[in-house]
């Protein structure tokens, strides 16, 4: 599978004073969480919650800051997260593709809404 990337819109629904984000998102389903850069946490105007460590693909592990709420929003879907505040682009990991319900088309190279559940999104609560 190639790199995948999709365009997502972030926003800071704690303070409507900050305007949304259209960012393009590095969809990557073997990391958990969405992390964005420190000029994107301040754009939102996040301020940090806590401090979290976190493993590195390289094995090694770093305490980066933790930022919330985020509210995401990719075609008609939306969730809100906490963010890690790392690196030079923003990630998109499991916890928020599941929450939206999307998959990953490996062929296309693309992220889509799930067509089993076109209308909402659905997911286990078991």
């Amino acid at each position: 599978m190639g790199i995948i990337r999709t365009e997502i819109e972030l926003s800071n629904p704690s303070n409507p004073a900050f305007k949304p984000l259209i960012v393009t998102a590095l969809v990557d389903t073997g990391a958990t969480y969405l992390c964005i850069p420190s000029h994107i946490a301040a754009l939102l105007g996040l301020k940090e919650l806590q401090k979290r460590e976190v493993k590195l693909a390289d094995g090694n592990s770093c305490l980066v800051s933790y930022v919330g709420p985020i509210k995401i929003v990719f075609q008609e879907r939306l969730c809100f997260v906490g963010a890690k505040v790392l690196g030079d682009e923003v990630l998109m990991g499991a916890i928020p593709l599941e929450d939206m319900d999307l998959i990953i088309h490996p062929k296309l190279l693309t992220v889509t809404v799930n067509p089993e559940s076109p209308n909402m999104a659905s997911g286990l609560a078991k």
